[in-house]
């Protein structure tokens, strides 16, 4: 078949997380922590129901509160999305690549989107992905992380707010930031169009496993 140079590809579209997958990674984070739903529950802020709900991947959790499951048992949040490799050298496609969002309303697009872009590596909480917001889009305010936790954000495209135990900072296209992320922080579109940031969390080693506990809980 001839090659047509002047014709663009048609993009690739993002690739949607299985729920079963992700509730069943969080209920393994947990169990190897030695955690009951009531312990991270305690720990997320997010309910038990819904804890035990996203774990059998009945319930689609949004941004934040997967950000905050996350923070809660000491992983990156794509170490919920993806499976872990030990290989040196991982190439991840864009169409492999994990992708939550969301909603301004059910029949809307997505308001804010997060692409998970790098790998998930043994043994090392690491995370590099693209935000992607619309216009007056807040992605609410993040829990701080543990001690030792930094990110890194440089915007590409349009005006990010970034607050930092509500100081406020302002990146236009082409600024950066590095922060220690044992802080509230929290993202906001500024600008008047779409906002595309990419962002980089580095945690150190991934918490050591507790021994197990004896969960009487459903959704175990």
């Amino acid at each position: 078949m001839t090659d047509h140079p002047n014709v663009a590809p048609r993009p690739v579209p993002p690739r949607r997380l299985s729920m079963i997958e992700l509730g069943s990674r969080v209920r393994a984070e947990r169990q190897r922590l030695g955690l009951t739903l009531e312990e991270l529950s305690a720990r997320s802020g997010s309910s038990r129901s819904m804890l035990s709900a996203i774990e059998r991947g009945d319930k689609v959790p949004t941004v934040l509160t997967l950000d905050q499951i996350a923070n809660a048992l000491g992983v990156s949040v794509s170490r919920l999305m993806a499976n872990e490799t030990a290989s040196r050298v991982a190439v991840l496609r864009r169409d492999e690549q994990k992708v939550v969002e969301n909603r301004h309303s059910p029949e809307g697009s997505p308001g804010f989107r997060r692409r998970v872009t790098s790998p998930v590596l043994e043994g090392v909480e690491f995370e590099m992905g693209r935000l992607e917001m619309d216009a007056g889009v807040d992605a609410g305010s993040y829990s701080p992380h543990a001690s030792g936790w930094s990110e890194y954000v440089v915007v590409e495209k349009g005006a990010l707010e970034v607050g930092l135990d509500g100081v406020a900072h302002r990146l236009d296209e082409g600024d950066s930031l590095y922060f220690a992320s044992d802080c509230e922080h929290a993202y906001r579109n500024v600008g008047d169009g779409p906002c595309i940031a990419y962002i980089v969390m580095t945690g150190g080693q991934r918490p050591v496993m507790r021994p197990a506990t004896v969960d009487h809980g459903r959704g175990v």
